[in-house]
């Protein structure tokens, strides 16, 4: 069976994480930047005053003008994610995180280590711990799983059997596939609101007529896409940071301070000489909050000019003042160099290339997660409908 644990509203409890005294009054994140003015994540008695998340900023305060707004906290997140992450893992669950707040796993590893499915899922409520609310569901497939998940309490578990997959899944909203707005809403209008009603439309119909996004959650909604779970390999705990005795907000002065946490990683002893393949640098803001970005390098290096080129330009966008600036080492490498040739190798000019390319491969794989680079297979070149002549299949070698 494959469990997906589902955490609503993960960005605000980790905010929230340590301050019980605001849990009971009617809080939201503040809308991002590049959010169209839209709230985040609120509590629960915000949503008792009618206040939803993804609703404009100045409708969420005219319905709850004693709403109050929560900065942002990226690097808190972050933090409070990988304890999470960790805590699962450390009574033998290994997880695939999807986002913050949504991870899968496979539970028959685990299962005649706690002698059966229903206590598997408890001990993983019970490692999270009730602060978060868990939302686990355990199902045949991956966004059955997810479905169980979104409709199941707060600290519960729902398990659908796999002979029952279809019937659970058919009176669902649209809202738990994933699908643009644009697409979902046309359906509405031609009548199409339950994941039942979209299953029994023809798989060419909902790909030459409703387009591409239509035709992947119907895939999704039949259980026609192969579902499998990896679980992450070990995160890496190397980390520096520097804390200001006041406010900077120099940028040649946080550059600097960069160029010192780079060399003191490049030094860390639990490094070993390998390279680093991806990377992350955090700040801790004056007026509350963070600030947090991460970088993916084009090939694994221990290059100071490589590292700094990669981060350095991104001090930039820092929004305010600087209380502490840290930097993390997320994936390293496996290797610890890199063999050049002297000559052209006997399999021929192609070797360098598909070095190259399988590099490439590590370095987007590493960005995106597991699942993301995939091949095209054909299985029927003689189809009319074009999504049918061929498959994506995972590539994860």
């Amino acid at each position: 069976m494959i469990a997906c644990l589902l955490i609503p509203g993960f960005e605000l409890r980790a905010v929230l994480a340590g301050r019980d005294e605001l849990l009971n009054r009617p809080l939201a994140l503040e809308p991002l930047p590049v959010s169209d003015n839209v709230i985040g994540p609120v509590t629960a008695k915000a949503a008792e005053a009618g206040v939803r998340p993804g609703m404009r900023l100045g409708e969420a305060l005219s319905v709850c003008p004693r709403l109050c707004l929560l900065e942002p906290d990226p690097a808190r997140i972050e933090v409070e994610w990988e304890h999470l992450l960790r805590r699962l893992e450390d009574v033998g669950i290994a997880v695939e995180p999807e986002e913050p707040g949504c991870l899968y796993f496979e539970t028959r590893h685990v299962e005649r280590l706690y002698r059966g499915l229903e206590q598997v899922l408890e001990r993983a409520i019970l490692a999270v711990g009730p602060f978060w609310e868990p939302r686990l569901g355990a199902a045949a497939r991956r966004f059955a799983a997810l479905a169980a998940a979104g409709v199941a309490r707060g600290g519960q578990a729902l398990i659908v059997p796999e002979e029952q997959t279809d019937e659970f899944l058919a009176p669902l909203p649209l809202e738990l596939l994933p699908m643009p707005a644009p697409e979902r809403q046309r359906l509405q209008e031609l009548g199409v609101r339950t994941i039942g009603q979209l299953t029994v439309i023809p798989g060419g119909a909902a790909g030459e007529r409703l387009g591409k996004e239509v035709r992947r959650a119907w895939e999704l909604a039949r259980g026609e896409r192969a579902s499998r779970v990896l679980g992450r390999s070990p995160a890496c705990e190397i980390a520096e940071s520097i804390a200001f005795p006041e406010a900077v907000a120099n940028e040649l002065t946080l550059r600097r301070t960069f160029s010192v946490l780079v060399e003191r990683l490049l030094a860390r002893p639990e490094r070993g000489g390998r390279f680093i393949r991806s990377l992350a640098l955090s700040a801790r803001l004056a007026g509350g909050g963070s600030w947090r970005r991460k970088a993916t390098l084009r090939q694994p290096s221990a290059e100071r000019g490589r590292i700094s080129a990669a981060l350095s330009s991104k001090l930039a966008e820092i929004p305010s003042p600087v209380l502490e600036l840290g930097l993390e080492l997320e994936t390293l490498a496996e290797e610890t160099g890199e063999q050049l040739q002297l000559a052209a190798a006997g399999h021929g000019p192609g070797g360098e290339l598909a070095a190259k390319l399988a590099q490439g491969l590590k370095q987007v794989r590493t960005s995106t997660g597991s699942g993301s680079v995939c091949s095209v297979v054909e299985v029927a070149p003689w189809s009319r409908i074009p999504e049918a002549r061929a498959l994506l299949v995972p590539r994860d070698e």
